[in-house]
């Protein structure tokens, strides 16, 4: 009896190795990618900006897993380019990030107007990353709900559809990657279930939509000021040159008038009525100071137009000196290292 029950207890002992082999098996099949992105992680030692990349967008255990998996660089020389060479510079203006072959580049912005780019583009980048270790399923499945939540915010929010507009020709799921990285680092108000969806890697979305509302805005201002300025300068012009073509007139008129007074004196016509004399004298004084007020106007406002278009000048200055720090292919061909 005693042996009958230890050859159960041998086989239950058994069986039940064996069902923890088959969990660690099904488990290594399940997580294999967490388990792969923690073994690529723990390869990768992060430099200083790295980590501070990391610090700032605040991630989840499961982002910064991924963030470190893909072994980030910050670079800005020639060789981010060559790194992302692969990227379609015609769809995305300056390329200041990429996501390729499970690796993210980034390209390293300095300029404090406008930082917080680096920021943005490393999340955005981290977003494919994640979008690229979902199942074919899922993908699929998130790619449907995302179109939903587009199509409903495009008719409000006219940049959205712009900045999607180049992705349009290409395959849903891959319109639906652009779009994961977009939304999620661009848009602050999202359905409950995508602001759930993106609680997976940031512990706080707030914070990068923060980043990138400070960075466009720096744009958005610049812009606003132009149009301004452009608005007023094509008014003042407008007004000056319709002002001039009156002034021309007024000053021929007048010229005619003072040359037939002048004739009337020479021809002693005033003679018998000096009260007709100080009139017509007066009548023209008064039009030549109203001529000479209206050059003095008419040159403040040519002035003022010229003080405008310094501005604009000034201001087309600033935006291509922020535009050549986004701009990678300006970059110095010596690669600099992480900082």
């Amino acid at each position: 009896m005693a042996e009958g029950a230890a050859a159960v207890a041998k086989r239950w002992i058994g069986f039940t190795v064996f069902l923890a082999v088959v969990a660690v098996a099904v488990a290594a099949v399940m997580f294999r990618q967490e388990i792969s992105d923690h073994l690529a992680g723990a390869n990768y030692e992060m430099t200083p900006r790295v980590a501070a990349l990391a610090d700032d967008l605040d991630l989840t255990d499961a982002g910064r897993r991924i963030f470190l998996a893909t072994h980030p660089t910050v670079d800005g020389s020639q060789h981010f380019n060559e790194q992302c060479a692969e990227v379609d510079h015609s769809e995305q203006g300056h390329v200041l990030g990429c996501y390729t072959e499970d690796r993210i580049h980034l390209f390293d912005v300095t300029d404090e107007r406008v930082s917080g780019v680096v920021e943005i583009t490393a999340a955005h980048e981290l977003l494919h990353a994640a979008f690229h270790r979902m199942g074919e399923g899922d993908r699929s499945l998130l790619a449907s709900r995302l179109r939903g939540v587009y199509e409903d915010l495009a008719p409000s929010h006219p940049d959205l559809e712009e900045r999607m507009s180049v992705y349009e020709h290409l395959p849903e799921t891959s319109f639906a990657n652009e779009l994961h990285s977009v939304l999620g680092t661009e848009m602050r108000d999202l359905p409950p279930w995508l602001e759930e969806h993106y609680t997976q890697w940031f512990a706080d979305r707030a914070t990068v939509v923060d980043d990138f509302e400070r960075y466009v805005t720096v744009f958005n201002d610049l812009q606003s000021q132009v149009d301004a300025l452009q608005r007023e300068m094509a008014e003042l012009r407008d007004d000056v040159e319709e002002r001039k073509s009156t002034y021309v007139g007024a000053v021929e008129t007048f010229n005619s008038d003072a040359s037939a007074y002048k004739a009337r004196i020479e021809r002693d016509e005033y003679r018998d009525d000096p009260d007709r004399l100080q009139r017509d004298s007066d009548g023209l004084q008064q039009r030549r100071a109203a001529i000479d007020a209206e050059l003095a106007a008419l040159q403040a406002d040519i002035d003022r137009y010229n003080e405008l278009r310094s501005e604009l000048e000034a201001l087309g200055e600033l935006s291509a000196e922020l535009d050549e720090h986004l701009d990678s292919d300006l970059a110095p061909i010596t690669t600099r290292p992480d900082e």
